[in-house]
């Protein structure tokens, strides 16, 4: 009998975007530290594999304006992990720093600290920006053109691992002599090799050059991807292209971020999903949905009435700190005919196009769908998303975790002491 795919878990803190319902009076701050001590303690609680934070290196404007959702600010990924390892045991813990605006020594440093300070459960999503909004905060500014930001990402990936290898596993070290493009590091490491050999690396982007990246130098790949099919096509892809770089297919771990709504029937968990959808795009959020595609004011506009005949503005300034949109024009396009075809407003077209991918349903069924994207080479596991902050992740674990530990999918304790454990990597061997 062929062995059952173990299923990874990811529990993500929601932060400042539009999944959390911040109008439900269950939702709370998103900076006091009690909120990610309750989100970290139920995912580990759940066994999950890692808790996961975002990052956020300036506030975000639009037309002028500070974005609402940013005002009541963003804090530093490693210093709440830090203290996170405190009062967790066998969760992972993963934050989110950019490769753009930082230094590899510097960041090697705090990530070895969180690695020993957490019994070797760090781990590092690694993400760039070439974004000069978001440089400004910067000595160099927003001077990385964008077909750079990847290869300096991918030398300062190779930096660090290089300083967390410059001291050898029995605790000896040695000098550090780096030149490359991007960086030039000469110099001793201050902390010694981690409890994990290196933290684990994540990756999160689904172009072509992100693919290759996190073939070449991920643990991990924070995806996204709306149908089943859809999913197969990318894990085949990225696991084809592991073997060009010395690889093998379980070296790296596909785990795409979803969310999950569920009901004690079918059409009750559609009913709340609907519900959810409808507070987390309220009539506003449509409207900055909608200006962020086409670059223009468009707060006259009825959000229950047609989409604008007027096309977007590619070279729109109004919406400063988010992803610029590659073709506007193209979504613009699409969401017309979307709304043509079925009638839709703003605010349900808005409703439709932007759902990241959900599980909806009976937790029988959500646990069904979940085991089926893993053993079907969908997806090695899932970064959870909540829609409640800090509460959202209870219901998953007390409903859905039980059912896959039932069938064999999913761990009932931690067999390890390690992030890498927990993922079933192996620890780097040191390059002497």
């Amino acid at each position: 009998m062929t062995e059952k795919k173990q299923i990874h878990l990811a529990a993500h803190f929601p932060g400042v975007n539009s999944t959390t319902v911040w109008t439900d009076p269950r939702s709370r701050s998103q900076i006091d530290f009690s909120s990610f001590e309750q989100l970290a303690r139920t995912a580990e609680r759940g066994k999950f594999d890692f808790f996961f934070l975002a990052e956020g290196l300036r506030l975000r404007e639009h037309k002028g304006l500070i974005h609402d959702l940013d005002v009541v600010g963003r804090p530093e990924s490693i210093t709440v992990l830090n203290a996170l390892a405190a009062v967790t045991e066998r969760l992972g813990l993963a934050a989110t720093v950019n490769a753009t605006f930082n230094e590899p020594y510097e960041l090697a440093r705090r990530l070895a600290t969180l690695d020993h300070l957490s019994g070797g459960r760090a781990a590092w999503n690694v993400v760039t920006s070439s974004d000069a909004f978001t440089g400004e905060n910067f000595r160099r500014g927003g001077y990385l053109d964008r077909a750079d930001r990847y290869t300096r990402a991918a030398e300062f990936v190779d930096t660090a691992r290089e300083l967390w290898d410059s001291w050898t596993p029995d605790g000896a070290p040695r000098p550090v002599s780096h030149d490359g493009r991007h960086f030039s590091v000469r110099g001793e490491f201050t902390v010694p090799r981690s409890p994990q050999g290196h933290p684990v690396v994540i990756q999160a982007g689904d172009s072509d050059e992100g693919r290759e990246f996190a073939a070449a130098s991920a643990d991990v790949i924070f995806t996204r991807h709306g149908t089943l099919e859809a999913g197969r096509v990318f894990y085949a892809d990225v696991k084809a292209r592991l073997a060009a770089y010395g690889r093998e297919p379980s070296d790296l771990k596909i785990m795409p971020g979803v969310t999950f709504v569920l009901g004690d029937t079918a059409a009750d968990a559609q009913e709340r999903a609907a519900e959810i959808r409808r507070q987390q795009v309220s009539p506003q959020n449509a409207i900055l949905a909608l200006e962020q595609i086409w670059g223009r004011d468009l707060s006259a506009y009825d959000p229950d009435g047609p989409l604008p005949d007027i096309d977007p503005d590619p070279e729109s300034e109004l919406v400063q700190g988010r992803v610029k949109i590659a073709d506007p024009f193209a979504i613009a396009a699409k969401w017309r005919a979307l709304a043509e075809a079925k009638g839709l407003s703003i605010r349900q077209t808005v409703i439709e196009t932007t759902t990241r991918q959900s599980f909806v349903g009976t937790p029988q069924a959500v646990a069904d769908e979940l085991d089926e994207f893993v053993q079907t080479g969908a997806a090695d596991g899932f970064i959870l998303v909540p829609h409640l902050t800090p509460g959202g992740l209870d219901e998953f674990v007390d409903q859905v975790v039980p059912l896959l530990q039932e069938r064999g999918a999913f761990r009932t304790e931690y067999t390890g002491t390690t992030l890498r454990s927990h993922l079933g990597l192996a620890e780097p061997v040191w390059k002497g």
